[in-house]
């Protein structure tokens, strides 16, 4: 758990959910541009989320990221952001974020379904995420429903199809599948033939392909098209909170990150996700362009957190 104490210094608190690896040497830059000293602290999407809504106006934290967008919008009924300044909403497409701007998508991750070639022929790969819970997949599929990412998955199902449809496919889903703890080992489990196909994010795939390919090898990825649930981009998302002690600094923050320089080091960093700045490609190991994707039109503020958990808890994955 994240500890909780007061920013009795003068430096810019970030509560970060996202990857450490890839916000701390963006922090370090963001630092030597502006002298604006930044203290990043490391935790997990929904463990922040609820520990700002805890916190509320006391909270230590000036800005907020995550890897996926569900605890955003959990921070974000809270009323916990300050509205963006124009400067930052100028960089990002209004399609990646709330339409308070509240907060704004700094990166994003495609679902994809990895799959081992020599289990999986082309012809058997489904055409959309729902067909995973029907009887010809028993025993075949494989997923980590605890981790922020799956969830994420799922809200985003939950926004499309409504309650019914998404307990009825988690059902199915938990009927045919082989529960993992983390993508990485999901993705092991394809390449190594435990398992015919998994549910991931496309990053985990190119990233063992640019390392070694040791784990990935076996398998291709399979992307969903035609707005399919299976399509859904996940977002990372920034936001200022309103009751921070720094928010002009907060705000010139979320604007470096955000902007063809911030956005450019996302597209050059280890951890292969797109850029969400339209200047800025993500053009590495053959990655399919952002703009070649189908992901389906989910409004950002609408996946509900705390309804996944709760279906995924009766479900029994949680």
């Amino acid at each position: 758990m994240l500890t909780s104490c007061s920013n009795d210094s003068d430096k810019l608190v970030i509560y970060n959910a996202q990857h450490a690896e890839l916000i701390e040497p963006i922090a370090k830059d963001f630092t030597e541009k502006t002298g604006i000293e930044v203290e990043v602290r490391d935790g997990s999407d929904l463990e922040m989320a609820n520990q700002l809504v805890t916190e509320g106006e006391a909270s230590p934290a000036d800005v907020f990221l995550t890897e996926n967008s569900p605890a955003m919008s959990l921070v974000q009924s809270d009323g916990l952001f300050q509205p963006l300044e124009q400067q930052t909403l100028d960089n990002i497409p209004a399609r990646y974020r709330p339409d308070d701007n509240s907060w704004t998508g700094f990166s994003a991750r495609s679902t994809v379904m990895v799959y081992n070639t020599d289990k999986v022929s082309k012809d058997e790969l489904p055409s959309s995420l729902t067909d995973l819970a029907d009887p010809e997949w028993n025993g075949r599929i494989s997923f980590s429903p605890t981790g922020a990412d799956f969830q994420a998955i799922v809200a985003g199902y939950l926004a499309l199809e409504g309650e019914d449809a998404t307990k009825e496919w988690l059902e199915g889903l938990k009927a045919n599948g082989t529960v993992y703890d983390g993508n990485d080992v999901v993705l092991e489990s394809v390449n190594s033939g435990q398992t015919d196909a998994g549910i991931i994010y496309h990053y985990y795939w190119y990233r063992d392909q640019e390392e070694s390919g040791e784990n990935s090898d076996n398998t291709q990825l399979h992307f969903f098209k035609n707005q399919d649930p299976g399509a859904f981009l996940s977002l990372s998302g920034a936001g200022v909170l309103a009751n921070g002690d720094h928010n002009a600094d907060a705000q010139k923050f979320v604007e470096y990150l955000t902007s063809v320089e911030g956005q450019q080091a996302i597209a050059d960093s280890y951890a292969l996700e797109y850029p969400l700045n339209p200047e800025v490609d993500l053009d590495r190991a053959g990655v399919p362009p952002l703009s070649s994707l189908e992901p389906p039109d989910v409004t950002v503020s609408e996946l509900d957190s705390q309804k996944v958990v709760q279906l995924m808890t009766e479900v029994g994955f949680l």
